[in-house]
């Protein structure tokens, strides 16, 4: 989920040739992409509750487990991205 959105938000200042330092870190994507767009900046907020899915669901066997509606949400919120960012690219040709 966190990486969707992490690759959507990476494609989308790849699109505006913007450089960005390597980073997995969604808050300094975001203020990135908002930079260029500032109209993102509410779906952008909720990006940054992905962030904790970094740790907590890495690997088999973590010690956390979200319940059903906490991981539906967190993958609506990847999907709202994704979309978003892809209907921006869309309207520019790609």
């Amino acid at each position: 989920m966190r990486q969707a959105a992490q690759k959507s938000l990476k494609a989308f200042l790849t699109w505006h040739e913007l450089a960005f330092r390597r980073t997995h870190g969604l808050e300094e994507l975001g203020e990135a992409c908002r930079a260029i767009d500032s109209t993102l900046a509410a779906l952008l907020e909720q990006a940054d509750e992905l962030s904790d899915y970094a740790w907590k669901l890495r690997y088999p066997g973590a010690l956390y487990t979200p319940e059903l509606e906490e991981a539906e949400a967190m993958l609506a919120i990847a999907g709202g991205i994704f979309r978003e960012i892809q209907s921006r690219l869309r309207s520019h040709g790609v």
